[in-house]
């Protein structure tokens, strides 16, 4: 490939480097150029263009990309079409990511130019999940490179899914009068929770003295009716001989490990009984965050058999305690306590094609446009309002006094939209399932319609992105799940979260509000169109 600066009058055939903007014309970049493109730069005055040439034997990125996804066997994955030289990979099952370290290294070092990242090792993911991401980062690249790079990939598992299969588990518990039976109810829960993305269930629960003796019958009466065993200990793991281990030598199994180097989950016990496994859950594992008993959970569900070589080979990343962006299972709620799902509007936009008007101050039915969208905002009553203010924000806010909702000033306005959304979803805090996003420039989304929607997530268990359409044509509002919160932070530039929901591999539910969805009010025009009186 040859890369450098070609007269326009030389340049058909090329790809460009960098697009062309000017006079109405737009060429973006990788476009391939014709001579009508070079007639019409050349009446734009463009002398040259930063633009590739293909040498013999080089293939496009697109195809380069295609090449090497079609060597990675698609079990429990799927591939998003070629796009800049970029195929997103995702999970098409509850599962564990499994990543060959070595084969991944090969192949990302076979040429700058080939790449792939994907999530880490044994990382657990649900149904739609973004797994791994090949990305061509010129725009072209040797075929004899590019065929290299995807031989690596098909003869090795780089990477794989491996789905949950669902276990028979059964779970015994130690009591001493120390431990509320609180405690123990909610404890079950939890597992019951843990047990949900691999279809597991819960067989039973045996509640016994915290005895050796007593323990190690009701270890060997679970284990001959279920795939797994839990043991939950009224007190902590302190020894080899303790009573969690003892017991599982005494059902006539064998402990294999006690430890691990994850914290929390320091004080695991790993045992069996012929065939069956037996975890003594640590202390932590009360919790529904995320700690080193789930990482066991997890491979015994995705058919692996875990061991000392591998419990002691986790310490690497095992360092899981005070790290609050690590993924965690969301609290248990039962059918009183709904989801969480809070309110965004947007509202610190530059109103830049307003001539010197501020589109949010303009009066529908008396009142301020920012206001009547938050009060659009609050009549669907989810758990919380926030507004995101910036341009203006004194007279912004000063419309919505009185009203029980957050404000977040986003200093980086100007930057664009994604700055709100990063400022506003940073702002929601834990617990929070899920958020829909409003735009305050729509004056004619009402609370009914916003209702709706909310209404459509919780049908969805959450889990699925709502957007609003007219006519079946998208538009806004829209609901993004938690799932999305990651991306969503790491948005750069004037742009919302469009490619996001496009991408998530998430259910997308539609539902119709009518013009609504798509009436916004960007100019003076549209504001009177709107039924709008112009203020300040």
């Amino acid at each position: 490939m040859i890369f450098g600066e070609v007269p326009v009058a030389e340049a058909v055939g090329a790809r460009l480097a960098h697009g062309v903007r000017i006079d109405g014309l737009s060429l973006h970049k990788g476009h391939v150029v014709t001579a009508e493109d070079c007639d019409a730069l050349a009446a734009a005055g463009v002398v040259t263009v930063i633009a590739v040439r293909l040498e013999a034997g080089d293939i496009g990125e697109d195809e380069a990309a295609s090449l090497i996804a079609a060597a990675i066997p698609p079990d429990h994955l799927t591939f998003t079409p070629p796009a800049t030289g970029r195929i997103n990979l995702h999970a098409t099952a509850n599962g564990l990511f499994v990543a060959n370290r070595a084969a991944i290294d090969r192949f990302n070092r076979v040429d700058p130019a080939i790449t792939v990242a994907t999530l880490p090792d044994h990382a657990s993911v649900a149904a739609g999940d973004m797994v791994a991401t090949i990305k061509i980062i010129p725009l072209a690249v040797s075929g004899e490179l590019a065929r290299k790079a995807a031989a690596v990939m098909a003869t090795s598992r780089a990477l794989e899914v491996k789905p949950f299969a669902a276990h028979r588990v059964g779970l015994v518990a130690t009591e001493l009068p120390t431990l509320k039976v609180s405690v123990m109810d909610k404890t079950r829960r939890l597992v019951e929770q843990r047990l949900q993305p691999s279809g597991s269930r819960l067989t039973g629960e045996a509640r016994v003295p915290h005895r050796a003796d007593v323990l190690a019958e009701a270890i060997h009466r679970s284990a001959v009716e279920n795939d797994l065993v839990l043991v939950f200990g009224a007190s902590a793991v302190t020894d080899r001989n303790d009573v969690i281990p003892a017991a599982i030598r005494a059902a006539g199994g064998v402990v294999e490990h006690v430890g691990m180097p994850v914290d929390p989950g320091n004080l695991l016990v790993l045992g069996r009984v012929g065939a069956v496994p037996v975890i003594g859950a640590p202390g932590c594992a009360r919790s529904p965050k995320e700690n080193g008993f789930d990482w066991i959970l997890a491979r015994i569900f995705a058919g692996e058999n875990p061991g000392p070589m591998e419990i002691t080979g986790m310490g690497v990343g095992g360092l899981l305690a005070e790290i609050p962006t690590r993924p965690q299972p969301r609290d248990l709620r039962g059918p009183e306590q709904p989801l969480s799902v809070a309110a965004l509007v947007l509202a610190a936009g530059r109103a830049s094609r307003m001539n010197g008007s501020h589109k949010l101050l303009a009066a529908f039915d008396g009142e301020a446009l920012v206001r009547r969208a938050a009060e659009a905002a609050l009549a669907a009553k989810p758990a919380r309002v926030l507004i995101v203010t910036g341009h203006r924000a004194d007279e912004i806010e000063a419309e919505l006094a009185g009203l029980k909702l957050d404000i977040v000033r986003n200093p980086d306005h100007a930057q664009g939209m994604s700055t709100s959304l990063r400022a506003g979803i940073s702002a929601l805090g834990p617990g929070c399932d899920g958020v829909v996003v409003m735009l305050a420039d729509m004056p004619h989304v009402t609370g009914a319609d916003v209702r709706l929607l909310l209404d459509a997530f919780a049908a969805a268990g959450g889990n699925a992105i709502v957007r609003a359409v007219s006519g079946g044509k998208r538009g806004n509002p829209v609901v993004l799940p938690r799932a999305t919160f990651a991306a969503i932070r790491a948005l750069e530039g004037d742009v919302g979260a469009r490619h996001i929901v496009e991408s998530a591999g998430l259910d997308i539910v539609d539902v119709e509000i009518g013009e609504a969805a798509h009436i916004d009010v960007d100019t003076p025009e549209a504001v009177l169109a709107a039924g709008g009186v112009l203020k300040g």
